[in-house]
């Protein structure tokens, strides 16, 4: 759903299509299958910021272990406990409980290891030429002039 003169200034966020599915190389998006996001700021046709409401079920990842270049990002939980995982440790997060990530910061992504649904509010700055580092996996990714998310090998080399 894109933004246009006829869109209201306020929807019910179920309005929003929910979306999932990743851009990762099938070796890795196993591992956020489980993930369905409703980009709510693309609704209204933000363009500086991304908001998610984004849901996972019992299994699925957030994303994996990454740190952004450029971008910031923050989450709220609003419903379940995830795993908060970081290169710098780990935390049990619950309901009415938020994480920031600076851009070059820790390397982070949530995991619900429960047997129950997690909802939460993940919301990033759209600044151009970001990229992003996997510490634990042989996997890069850098926008191109477009905009678009292109994904490598550590090295470099093409998937």
């Amino acid at each position: 759903m894109a933004a246009d003169d006829e869109t209201p200034p306020a929807l019910h966020a179920t309005d929003v299509p929910q979306q999932s599915g990743s851009g990762y190389p099938e070796e890795y998006a196993a591992r956020v299958a489980g993930r369905a996001r409703r980009r709510l700021g693309d609704a209204f046709g933000l363009s500086n910021i991304g908001v998610n409401l984004t849901t996972l079920a019992p299994g699925a990842q957030s994303a994996l272990l990454h740190r952004h270049h450029v971008a910031d990002e923050f989450v709220y939980i609003l419903k379940g406990t995830p795993l908060l995982r970081t290169d710098a440790g780990q935390q049990r997060l619950r309901p009415g409980m938020c994480a920031g990530f600076p851009a070059k910061g820790i390397a982070h992504h949530l995991v619900n290891d429960t047997g129950a649904e997690v909802v939460y509010l993940e919301v990033s700055d759209r600044l151009p030429g970001d990229a992003a580092d996997y510490p634990e996996d042989d996997l890069a990714v850098h926008q191109d002039a477009t905009g678009r998310w292109r994904f490598t090998r550590k090295d470099g080399s093409a998937w």
